[in-house]
């Protein structure tokens, strides 16, 4: 992300100017620093993620059914559902941004208050269902 951030300070335009100086030609690339960021975190969610999948079958193998159902189990199964639940919420919140920011290509992915289009205007109804999912998607997760 610094890399890229820097690439872009970095840039002049016709006059020498940057966006750090007020270029009006260049404007900042925010869909490549956002793409950066998403596909970084996805990547570290893989651990915790295969963490919670996997551990109760490692524990139950190594030390016996008995072992998931009991202290063993409790402790390992407490810390899986609270980095679970952490790495959730955090998702379900950069979900609701992302349909309130009309990110989406899908026009059913993007909420708008007042549809400028006629394709929004007919999305709208499934955009607000899908909006209204995330937001409590996202109440949830806090």
């Amino acid at each position: 992300m610094v890399e890229e951030v820097k690439r872009q300070f970095a840039l002049t335009d016709s006059q020498g100017l940057s966006i750090l100086t007020g270029s009006t030609e260049i404007k900042p690339d925010y869909d490549r620093c956002i793409a950066i960021s998403t596909k970084s975190s996805l990547r570290e969610m893989v651990g915790p993620g295969a963490l919670v999948i996997c551990s109760p079958l490692i524990a139950g193998t190594l030390f016996g059914v008995q072992a998931v159902f009991g202290l063993t189990g409790s402790l390992v199964s407490a810390v899986q559902l609270a980095i679970s639940m952490s790495n959730s919420g955090g998702a379900w919140d950069n979900c609701k941004k992302y349909i309130k920011g009309c990110y989406s290509e899908d026009p059913e992915l993007r909420f708008m208050k007042q549809p400028r289009t006629e394709q929004d205007r007919v999305s709208a109804a499934r955009a607000r269902e899908v909006h209204d999912a995330a937001v409590q998607g996202d109440t949830v997760g806090d």
